[in-house]
């Protein structure tokens, strides 16, 4: 197994100090995501992160639903005085895989509009449904704040 620092922010910025990049040997590069990663510090842990606003409002369709997600996440880590390249673990909920797969470029630019380029551990899972009826993506967040 091979073990790397986290990558850096699209600023330069050192990623989470101490938090480790998981690469077993041999394994290919995930593109978006890390295969795992270990870290000490404080954890910082959401619950299910949905795409509404502070009047919850939902965002209308799913990748403005995912933007106002993920700031809704980075919003969260502020108040724990954390970052997004803190992040360890993120597991997405969707309702239409599909509807995820033929996004995947714009929202990748959004993530990384958002949270940059550090890419934790990470899981998509398809769900019936959430609940909040009219969301389409649901996050949990996980980060480690060094000391």
């Amino acid at each position: 197994m091979t073990t790397t620092e986290a990558p850096s922010l699209a600023d330069g910025a050192k990623a989470s100090r101490g938090a480790q990049v998981l690469q077993p040997s041999g394994w290919p590069i995930p593109k978006g995501y890390a295969n795992g990663m270990a870290a000490e510090g404080r954890i910082v842990v959401t619950g299910g992160v949905i795409g509404w606003d502070a009047q919850e409002r939902l965002a209308k369709g799913f990748v403005a639903q995912v933007r106002q997600t993920l700031a809704n996440i980075a919003a969260i880590l502020a108040e724990a005085d954390s970052r997004p390249e803190h992040l360890v673990r993120l597991t997405w909920y969707v309702v239409d895989i599909e509807e995820y797969l033929a996004n995947l470029k714009e929202l990748g630019q959004i993530y990384r509009e958002i949270f940059g380029s550090h890419y934790p551990a990470m899981a998509l899972v398809q769900v019936v449904r959430l609940v909040e009826t009219a969301a389409r993506v649901e996050i949990e967040a996980t980060a480690v704040v060094p000391r």
